[in-house]
């Protein structure tokens, strides 16, 4: 395909993935959250009772429709190959610290995205801090930062997130007592089961298609001048601000915006921490489920990463509300911004490196 069918089918993808964002609202999601990978992921180990926050507990069908259409369009483009190896502790770290980040936003770069197209003004700050910190991880990029090579693995290692996934829609659909749902706030909010599964399977398999990432649109654009990814964004801002007009949802302003805070600061300093160690992990939260629907091993245990990280930060106060971050919240988005440069350091500038 050349460079201009690619061009309009990212576009054609952004606004059909925008479009999908709001109509999930529409549905029954909360408002902002047609998409929120952080968010999602934060419910589902809240329904799984890794945390006790009764507000926030749902086995989110979109994450899994996310892994399973990337996994049905690599299955079918000849793309799937599980492989793994490539400092799986390291990645876990790394999504632990970029959950605590989002957390502190209160959001992913997914929906810093809609939040912006529904008016919150508060994802402004969200955004500097964002750019701000993947230009700290090409930084180490374009010194040669490296987790190493991946191997091949056993069919086995690249299905295990996926049927794990399925296992628990299966009990989503068929006994869904054995999980917890929340009877009220941002968990009890959600659309029905088949349509948030249909979304999270055309999002799955479109962001497979055209490697969607919102971390890699800013960096390859920094790096090469690479715009296709980051056109990809911009057109899912547009569908997604023009269908808030549409639909009443686009309310614009700093107060009283739908699950955010106003303190500038730490919404900046909360993305920041998430696209520095985005880069470092070489993609953000959606690019590692749409990797590991591809049979990445490595984006597995990311992905493990970031529930763990979310279900810490619930159980131990770190994530923010809608009042504001609170104190241990601070503190841990700091120590993780010394964890993830400490991490940049090592595997830049250590000896064997320059081998």
């Amino acid at each position: 395909m050349n460079e201009k069918k690619e061009m309009r089918l990212t576009v054609a993808a952004g606004l059909l993935i925008g479009a999908a964002a709001v109509a999930l609202v529409l549905f029954g999601n909360p408002a902002n959250m047609g998409f929120c990978i952080a968010c999602f992921l934060r419910d589902m180990a809240g329904s799984l009772g890794l945390h006790s926050a009764a507000a926030v507990q749902y086995m989110r069908p979109e994450i899994i429709g996310l892994v399973l259409g990337s996994m049905i369009l690599a299955l079918v483009r000849h793309e799937w190959a599980p492989k793994g190896g490539s400092a799986p502790m390291t990645r876990f770290v790394l999504g632990f610290f970029v959950m605590i980040g989002c957390l502190m936003f209160l959001g992913c770069p997914f929906r810093m995205i809609l939040r912006l197209a529904g008016g919150d003004g508060n994802a402004l700050f969200g955004l500097a801090g964002f750019v701000a910190g993947i230009l700290c991880g090409v930084f180490f990029l374009n010194r040669g930062y490296t987790l190493r090579r991946t191997y091949r693995l056993p069919t086995t290692e690249g299905a295990a997130l996926p049927t794990i996934l399925i296992a628990f829609l299966v009990i989503l659909a068929a006994v869904p007592s054995l999980l917890r749902f929340s009877t009220e706030g941002p968990g009890s909010k959600h659309a029905p089961l088949l349509i948030s599964l249909a979304a999270g399977l055309l999002v799955g398999a479109l962001a497979q298609r055209t490697r969607l990432c919102m971390v890699g649109g800013i960096r390859d654009f920094v790096l090469f001048r690479e715009k296709r990814l980051l056109i990809a964004f911009v057109a899912i801002f547009a569908a997604a601000f023009v269908g808030n007009l549409i639909t009443g949802n686009f309310n614009p302003g700093f107060a009283g915006q739908p699950i955010a805070h106003t303190d500038g600061l730490w919404n900046a300093l909360g993305m920041m921490l998430a696209g520095f160690g985005c880069v470092l992990l070489g993609g953000c939260p959606l690019r590692q489920l749409v990797l590991a629907g591809e049979g990445s091993a490595d984006s597995a245990v990311t992905v493990l990463g970031l529930m763990a990280g979310a279900a810490c930060a619930h159980n131990f106060g770190l994530a923010s509300s809608g009042e504001g971050p609170t104190a241990a919240g601070r503190v841990a988005v700091v120590i993780g911004l010394v964890a993830v440069t400490l991490i940049a350091c090592f595997n830049t500038f250590r000896k064997d490196n320059a081998k």
